[in-house]
């Protein structure tokens, strides 16, 4: 998916209160943006049309599954990449569909080559060409193994018959559009060279759990296979990312001008036990509208009071002809000037002007704008002279995936279409996927019978279990709350523990755009809003004794300040007066009239950073002359996260559900790092954070953030944030923790083993740091959670069913779809609103607690009613979403360096001069990475490091 950024709810950290736990990323994501459920999914109620095709049996191959983890005993346990200890077996056993599909191999071995061309090329587009042309050779000694072949178009290339060596395959290489090679054709030369002989017999064995095969690596001949999958979609559609697919003839929905979302596959093999299965899913993601690019720039000036989009120069490939040949360039920048006001120098002519040269050069093409849209640079990335066309002589290409950010509004277009019922989703796999990818027996031209590869077309049939909730209470001593379908109502309840404010202020924010509702700090109605919510606040528990100082600030008008630069300063200083004058209060509520990219960022900055206050924003629209209920709700959401910033407890979990925690000293960490999304400064940094546990409750999580190398995905600084945890909590608790359980987000696969080679050690390494009495080494262990995943599961009984379909909160998946040795497994704590739901992937890479499946599917399960922002659980375990949102907040602090075609348009700000070469987009990269090191700062203040600032 390519929006919006990591595919977690809206985009991220631009206004308050944004649809996180929307529909998550467009695939079903944490929860959903209304609160409290359904009241408690009808049992056996569930309309059997919800149902895909019914009831079903668990797949034989599954039958031998307890004698594998028997078998595991034999082996010497590891706490690195861990067996599995045995299978879950808490909560009711039910029946489910996954998108997982057996595929049925060959005896015999894949043969792997390695491909060099010469004269070599690194430009993608070439390389693809040429293996193109390379499969069109009718070269003698190569033609007849064309069609027992795969490749991934650049340097791998498999095959079902053994090639002749040494091979070497000429081709002459021509553009699509030209009717073949000419006199001028440069030739390239193929040499593909054997490497290895894939044994199917060697992988058949890995599957089957033969613990003599724990060590053997899958991968090569997973990969081969995935080329030989993948081929027929790569021909006949357009790959976007690594494994997903789409294709003119699928659906399509307009998104917003000149981009429209597309609906595709993701195909990926997967190795499961007693079979290799492919997993097939649906995916969505915008591509730009194909159609002239003056036109579609038209469109925009008409839609944008003149702005000139930056999404046009976002790797947009265009077509020209003007010079008598079809050639495809990418846009390197929108220039500010039209044809008549562009000049270049040239050696036909001299100094001229684009509209000039234009009218010499080519006399046939009259010019429709040549002086009321700008030209475009479509020189290469390295060029040191430009090239400049007319928008009207380009054409946008078909195909073209969209690379950068949808704003709000595009990005809820986008959820709504993406967002299906389960059965719609298993009925676009099974009639539209199957065939479209080449899974199915009719299939033509598909490479899958050369090899001798068939695809089931059924899905896989897998067993489940439903966990059954925890209790949860909220006032001390009170009584257990009815937890219902994942969730609950705290409709006249208390805060387990509230937090006290000595002193509070409201600001509120006008615009000078006529869109501010109040008309200033005394307007009558701000005075009803700030009791009303006074007054939530002390019914649920929080200690509120003072009336709050009421402060507004008018801002300087966006057409007067577009960077919103003289605005904050206002902010900025109308706040220091205050503190100067009254010291600092336990917290500002700020109203603002509009989600701004801006302004609710800088005050993060201003606040978190700079000031050390903590701030809670409020949108007027949300609470001025709307129903009473509905305001109430609003303003329980909001208590709900003020009181967790002052380090209070909303509620907890009975003794039973932490006992897995609480049975010696446990620290829980959440990790994460997040990276510059499309169209942000190239050399902004990447935003880690860490937060850890330091109550026996599990509810307070403290932070660290640091800012580091540009999407680096390992954190930098770990060890030192590891220290700051262990430090707070020996704080709070005089004494460091026994045990440490850190759930790592967003770390793929393939990226498991360098947490080991890389994290792991910094993580020991401050377990030696810490300052301590003795040697100090806690038990520790890491769970990476993953929810990039393509699994999804269908319940095949209406009475296991939630009432659009899905799977009800509390289902675990470990059995049939998950890995043969590793211990990992799929859990939905959560319940599905919309669309297809979708669980976590939790997968445990190193463990020196011996835990039990049991003991960590539950924990992690019950650990997901704590999140303290809501009144259900959530998706992902609460530290790790808690990492997640630290590092949304660290954005605010970049944010002048993150996603800038959202803000000005800077396609015309960045990049001034020639053409840079390497070097100098190098130098760039790093001084934007030293002014962004220098505008984060010590960053947060010292005041609020140790409470959930973030949250």
């Amino acid at each position: 998916m390519s929006n919006p950024s990591r595919g977690r709810g809206g985009p991220r950290g631009s206004y308050p209160g944004g649809p996180r736990g929307g529909a998550g990323g467009f695939s079903g994501g944490r929860g959903s943006s209304t609160r409290g459920g359904y009241g408690g999914g009808s049992r056996g109620g569930v309309p059997g049309d919800l149902i895909f095709r019914g009831p079903a049996s668990v797949d034989q191959r599954l039958a031998t599954l307890d004698e594998l983890v028997s078998s595991f005993n034999k082996l010497t346990f590891n706490p690195e990449r861990p067996h599995r200890p045995g299978f879950g077996t808490l909560g009711r056993q039910i029946t489910l569909r996954a998108n997982f599909f057996p595929i049925k191999l060959p005896k015999g071995p894949i043969y792997d080559y390695h491909v060099e061309i010469t004269p070599s090329t690194d430009i993608k587009r070439i390389r693809a060409r040429l293996f193109k042309l390379l499969e069109q050779s009718n070269q003698q000694d190569w033609e007849q193994f064309v069609p027992f072949i795969a490749h991934d178009s650049s340097q791998r290339l498999v095959s079902a018959k053994k090639l002749p060596q040494p091979l070497d395959v000429q081709v002459q290489y021509y553009e699509e559009g030209e009717a073949g090679p000419n006199a001028r054709s440069k030739t390239y030369t193929f040499a593909i060279i054997h490497t290895a002989d894939l044994d199917i017999a060697q992988l058949t064995k890995y599957l089957s759990g033969d613990i003599k095969s724990r060590d053997y690596d899958v991968q090569p001949v997973v990969a081969a296979v995935n080329l030989v999958l993948q081929t027929h979609a790569a021909r006949t559609g357009v790959r976007v990312g690594k494994n997903r697919y789409f294709f003119p003839s699928q659906e399509r929905f307009e998104l917003a001008l000149g981009i429209e979302g597309v609906k595709g596959f993701f195909t990926s093999a997967r190795p499961t036990y007693n079979e290799l299965m492919v997993n097939v899913g649906v995916c969505m993601t915008a591509f730009y509208k194909p159609g002239n690019l003056a036109d579609a720039m038209m469109a925009f000036q008409r839609s944008s009071d003149g702005a000139m989009p930056q999404r046009f120069t976002q790797k947009l490939k265009v077509t020209t002809r003007h010079l008598g040949y079809t050639q495809k360039k990418p846009i390197k920048k929108i220039m500010p000037t039209s044809a008549r006001r562009t000049f270049f120098n040239c050696e036909e002519y001299g100094k001229i002007s684009v509209e000039e040269y234009f009218r010499k050069k080519y006399p046939h093409i009259t010019l429709r704008h040549a002086d009321d849209l700008p030209v475009v640079d479509i020189s290469g990335p390295n060029s040191k002279f430009s090239i400049y066309v007319p928008a009207e002589v380009c054409e946008i290409e078909p195909g073209q995936p969209f690379r950068g950010r949808l704003n709000e509004k595009e990005t809820s277009n986008m959820i709504r279409f993406a967002c299906n019922p389960p059965k719609v989703n298993a009925d676009a796999i099974i009639e539209n996927g199957l065939p479209t990818l080449g899974f199915t027996p009719g299939t033509l031209g598909s490479p899958l019978s050369g090899f001798g590869i068939t695809v089931d077309n059924n899905m896989t049939v897998v067993p489940g279990r439903e966990l059954p909730p925890p209790r949860l209470t909220y006032e001390a001593g009170g009584r257990p709350l009815n937890v219902s379908n994942g969730s609950w109502n705290i409709l006249d309840v208390k805060f387990h523990n509230g937090g006290a404010i000595k002193s509070w202020w409201v600001m509120v924010v006008r615009e000078k755009d006529g869109r501010s509702v109040f008309s200033g700090a005394d307007d009558p109605n701000l005075t009803g809003i700030w009791r009303g919510f006074g007054e939530k606040c002390r019914n649920s528990g929080i200690s509120l004794g003072s009336q709050p100082v009421k402060l507004a600030q008018s801002l300087v008008s966006r057409a007067e300040d577009p960077g919103r630069q003289q605005a904050l300063g206002s902010i900025r200083q109308k706040i220091e007066e205050n503190i100067s004058e009254r010291g600092k209060p336990s917290f500002i509520l700020i109203l603002l009239s509009r989600r701004d990219n801006f302004i609710y960022p800088g005050i993060k900055r201003i606040c978190d950073v700079e000031l050390g206050v903590h701030t809670i924003h409020m949108l007027t629209d949300k609470v001025v002359g709307k129903d009473p209920n509905k305001q109430d709700q609003y303003f329980s959401n909001i208590a709900l996260k003020l009181n967790t910033k002052l380090g209070g407890i909303n509620h907890v979990l009975d003794s039973d559900s932490l006992k897995w925690l609480t049975k010696a000293k446990t620290m829980v960490v959440g990790m994460d790092v997040t990276h510059p999304g499309p169209g942000s400064i190239e050399g902004t940094p990447s935003i880690a954070a860490v937060v850890a546990s330091v109550d026996s409750s599990f509810v307070q999580f403290p932070a660290s953030l640091r800012c580091q190398e540009t999407k680096k995905e390992m954190i930098t600084d770990l060890a030192d944030m590891m220290i700051d945890r262990l430090r707070l909590y020996a704080e709070k608790n005089q004494s460091l923790p026994d045990r440490v359980f850190v759930y790592r987000d967003g770390v793929s696969e393939g990226q498991f083993n360098t947490v080991l080679e890389e994290e792991l050690p910094k993580i020991l390494e401050a377990f030696k740091r810490v300052p301590q009495r003795k040697p100090y080494r806690p038990l520790l262990t890491i769970i990476i959670c993953g929810k990039r995943h393509h699994a999804k599961f269908w319940p095949t009984d209406s009475q296991f069913a939630d009432r659009n379909g899905n799977t009800r909160p509390g289902t675990v998946v470990d059995r049939g779809v998950t890995a043969v040795f590793d211990f990992d497994f799929y859990l939905q704590p959560h319940v599905g609103l919309q669309g297809h739901v979708k669980a976590t992937h939790y997968t445990v890479v190193y463990d020196e607690n011996r835990l039990g499946a049991d003991e960590l599917q539950q924990g992690t399960h019950t650990a997901s009613y704590l999140y303290a922002r809501a009144t259900k659980a959530v998706s992902l375990v609460p530290a790790a979403y808690y990492a997640d949102l630290a590092c949304e907040r660290g954005r605010c602090y970049l944010n002048d360096f993150l996603s800038t075609d959202d803000k000005m348009s800077s396609s015309v700000v960045s990049g001034k001069g020639r053409g840079k070469g390497k070097v100098d987009k190098e130098e760039e990269k790093i001084r934007v990475f030293k002014e962004a090191k220098k505008a984060w700062g010590e960053g947060v203040h010292p005041d609020l490091r140790e409470s959930m600032f973030y949250i």
